[in-house]
């Protein structure tokens, strides 16, 4: 018996060696080369990135606290005051996509109990609304005559608002937010460098935008800048703000913004985001804010025109009102729009997408942004379509 009982032991223990001590395999998956397609980013965003951008980012990582990295945000902040057309030194790139700046701004300047105004033109206002109401005690209200109602603290707009296609007008609004002691809040990711916008001339004091659109870097960063006016809100507020990761107090200091002599840790900033978006900022600047307005404005009348050549109806019916960077299509009557964008995908390599929020269902939207946009694209577009509405289903009902 004792035999038995020592050769199983040693069999056992033999058996335990072998064994690994993970239970989970390696994925087999992972053991497969990465493969990414190269397609036509002609959709909302995000648009194709040039190879210099891409090549910024291929730079090797340092510190996200050496000298180095803290002189490119330095160059960031003031790529940004150009594209923003603002002297405010609260600018900085918040690390994360548009949705991250939207909560910056918002988390920052409204304590519990203040009410926030939206305009809802489209999914960005409805979700501003909802940003604000996630503080606790806050509605968004979302209508502009408000104001004076229900005094806000903030109001809140979309200047190009991706889902339905609409550039609003901003003169005279600022005044009038701070007529009644109200922030002007600005979304821009979908207009910036695509459309004139002037932050200090229009009273703006807080405007955000998104990497990943006119400026064809990768998604993950959100530039921001803060006016005095909203300083003096932010920095004497009665609660910290919600959200640690996203509280300026933490973001200014690490953007050098705060005037103190040394720059304490806070998170670890995405520095090869940050060399990307350096890139793009210069290449903007290389253009020129207006030669890259002009440019963004002549190709979307030159696609505007031609649609309307080929039968389609535009969603914005105004002209002034339209998007430049943006293009919401009245969906072909007929004919299912998710086999239109899926037909294009699969037959051109070439993303234009549907609808989104309130205009899912209703319209097709191709963005020609930043470097997309040119005639050429327009043309590719225009040649994907007129196939798709011959090779798709179209109902007689």
């Amino acid at each position: 018996i004792i035999w038995v009982l020592l050769l199983w032991f040693y069999c056992a223990c033999r058996t335990a060696g072998n064994m690994s001590s993970v239970s989970v395999p390696p994925p087999k998956c992972l053991q497969k080369p990465l493969v990414v397609p190269h397609r036509h980013m002609f959709g909302p965003g995000p648009s194709n990135v040039p190879p210099r951008i891409l090549e910024a980012g291929a730079n090797p990582v340092i510190g996200h606290m050496h000298p180095e990295i803290f002189e490119i945000m330095s160059d960031i902040k003031s790529g940004i005051q150009y594209m923003f057309q603002t002297q405010n030194n609260m600018t900085l790139a918040v690390s994360g996509t548009g949705h991250t700046a939207m909560e910056c701004a918002i988390f920052n300047t409204v304590e519990p109990g203040e009410s926030v105004l939206t305009a809802v033109n489209g999914i960005w206002g409805e979700r501003a609304a909802e940003m604000a109401e996630r503080i606790g005690n806050i509605g968004g209200i979302p209508y502009f005559s408000a104001l004076s109602k229900h005094r806000p603290v903030v109001f809140f707009l979309a200047h190009g608002e991706s889902s339905t296609g609409v550039l609003h007008p901003l003169d005279g609004i600022g005044q009038l937010c701070h007529k009644y002691n109200c922030l002007f809040l600005v979304d821009s990711v979908a207009s910036i460098g695509g459309a004139p916008l002037y932050m200090d001339q229009q009273g703006i004091d807080i405007l955000y935008t998104g990497s990943q659109k006119v400026l064809n870097a990768p998604p993950g960063t959100a530039p921001i800048s803060f006016s005095e006016r909203a300083c003096q809100k932010i920095f004497n507020r009665r609660t910290k703000p919600v959200s640690f990761f996203l509280d300026l107090s933490w973001l200014a200091n690490y953007w050098g913004c705060d005037g103190k002599p040394s720059r304490v840790y806070h998170h670890t900033g995405p520095v090869t985001a940050f060399y990307s978006l350096r890139e793009s900022l210069a290449v903007l600047v290389e253009e020129g804010l207006e030669k890259s307005w002009e440019r963004h404005q002549k190709v979307a009348e030159y696609f505007h025109a031609c649609l309307e050549n080929m039968g389609l109806k535009l969603f914005v019916k105004e002209k002034k009102a339209r998007l430049s960077t943006v293009t919401t299509i009245v969906a072909p009557h007929g004919y299912d729009w998710k086999e239109i964008t899926t037909y294009i995908m699969k037959t051109h390599n070439l993303e234009i997408s549907g609808g989104l929020g309130p205009s899912v269902g209703l319209v097709l939207r191709v963005g020609l942004m930043g470097c997309n946009s040119s005639k050429a694209n327009v043309d590719m577009v225009l040649a994907a379509l007129k196939d798709a509405l011959k090779h798709c289903h179209k109902s007689k009902v």
